[in-house]
């Protein structure tokens, strides 16, 4: 059978959940508000599919610079070149 090349490829710690925190996540998870240049930690979480950042993006850190829809963009300096990522709320964490 061929190897995996997908976009989930290699993810299988990082895209589960512990046995206690398996099941539906708290709805207070998607109401969180970020304003305009707060920084922002990337933590995805694996119990909601919708809006998640590619895996690669996990325990990053970035700047929230607007708000698209449901989603919140989110500015990462990655190596050289910044990039912006859209992110729903439930894969965001406030820093400090």
């Amino acid at each position: 059978m061929p190897n995996s090349k997908g976009q989930r490829e290699d993810t299988r710690d990082k895209l589960s959940n512990s046995a206690r925190d398996r099941g539906a996540s708290p709805p207070s998870g998607a109401v969180k508000e970020f304003d305009e240049g707060e920084n922002v930690h990337i933590k995805i979480d694996p119990s909601v599919p919708e809006g998640r950042p590619d895996p690669k993006y996990q325990g990053q850190t970035g700047t929230v610079v607007g708000e698209q829809g449901r989603a919140f963009e989110v500015e990462i300096n990655d190596g050289d070149a910044t990039k912006t990522v859209f992110v729903r709320p439930q894969h965001l964490a406030k820093q400090g």
